[in-house]
């Protein structure tokens, strides 16, 4: 497969790393500068599955060398309209575009500009942060991707992006029911965020107060609820693993949304907790944590609209 991806930061730099690391033929879609740094020096990920640095091919937005078989979607919900338009000419009738961006609220505006049949669902599994010097770390042991066909089933090209990843540290089967996958994630990211931004503070800075675990728990039985009405019951393993993720004592995790608050950055509030609160309303559903978190984090991107 001859594979695009747009971007070359955390997310994207670390997947498309391990496909070039792995001799794939895969192109970063990348600004000039990027491009000229990347061109340069390649590529360098640091990770516990293995330290790596590759030569990369590059494509900026004058020069995209498309169609691809597969584009890989990795921008920031706030930038996604100039995501589309980037990758447009990568685009081919048989091109697959696969998502890695947290939330559903992204599928529509992909199928209008690309085609209901083009766009695949997608979940990414991995930690990582692009550092000051243009490299990579990968900065725990998760390390894969959820894909599939939204309609259900395994399809030829899933089952092709599978193979592409064979061999690989990244863990890519095909999967035959992606909403329910992406629900589950945004289960987490949901319950996580929301409580991250509301108090300023780790999974473990919540759970050692006295009201923070039983707090965390009703965050996520909110997000559950919001999926058991839109048709995705979460499975039980499922909902038993995100409780024992979000109530570990002293566990280090956040979200990024918390870590870009708190830089005084835009976030991407508004299609995580913006639209999790959307949908519970759609269905008459009390959901007053998430309806105190996105108060919160509105007011910081109310702020800084009033400075752009």
């Amino acid at each position: 497969m001859r594979i695009l991806v747009l971007g070359a930061g955390a997310v994207g730099g670390y997947f498309g790393g391990r496909l070039a690391e792995g001799g794939r033929d895969v192109t970063f879609l990348v600004r000039a500068p990027r491009a000229a740094a990347l061109a340069e020096h390649g590529l360098k990920v640091g990770s516990a599955l293995g330290n790596f640095q590759v030569p990369v091919k590059v494509a900026t937005a004058d020069r995209i060398g498309g169609p691809y078989d597969l584009v890989i979607l990795t921008a920031k919900h706030y930038d996604l309209d100039a995501a589309i338009e980037a990758i447009g000419p990568g685009v081919g009738p048989k091109t697959a575009v696969l998502p890695l961006l947290n939330g559903l609220v992204h599928l529509d505006r992909l199928d209008a500009a690309f085609g209901l049949d083009r766009v695949l669902g997608g979940v990414a599994y991995v930690g990582a942060v692009l550092l000051p010097d243009g490299s990579v770390r990968h900065i725990n042991r998760m390390s894969g991707i959820a894909h599939g066909e939204r309609g259900g089933g395994i399809s030829a090209r899933t089952k092709a992006i599978e193979q592409e990843f064979a061999g690989t540290p990244v863990a890519a089967p095909a999967n035959d029911n992606i909403l329910l996958e992406m629900w589950e994630k945004f289960i987490l990211i949901g319950a996580m965020a929301g409580m991250n931004c509301l108090m300023r503070g780790t999974v473990g800075d919540i759970v050692a107060t006295d009201e923070g675990e039983r707090l965390m728990v009703e965050a996520i039985d909110e997000v559950a609820s919001i999926a058991a009405a839109s048709g995705f019951q979460p499975r039980p393993q499922s909902r038993d693993r995100v409780q024992t993720m979000l109530t570990e004592a002293g566990s280090p995790n956040s979200a990024s949304m918390r870590q870009d608050l708190e830089a005084g950055r835009r976030t991407e509030a508004e299609a995580i907790i913006g639209d999790l609160l959307r949908r519970a309303r759609r269905f008459g559903l009390a959901t007053p944590l998430l309806r105190a978190a996105w108060c919160h984090l509105q007011v910081h991107e109310n702020r800084l609209a009033a400075k752009r």
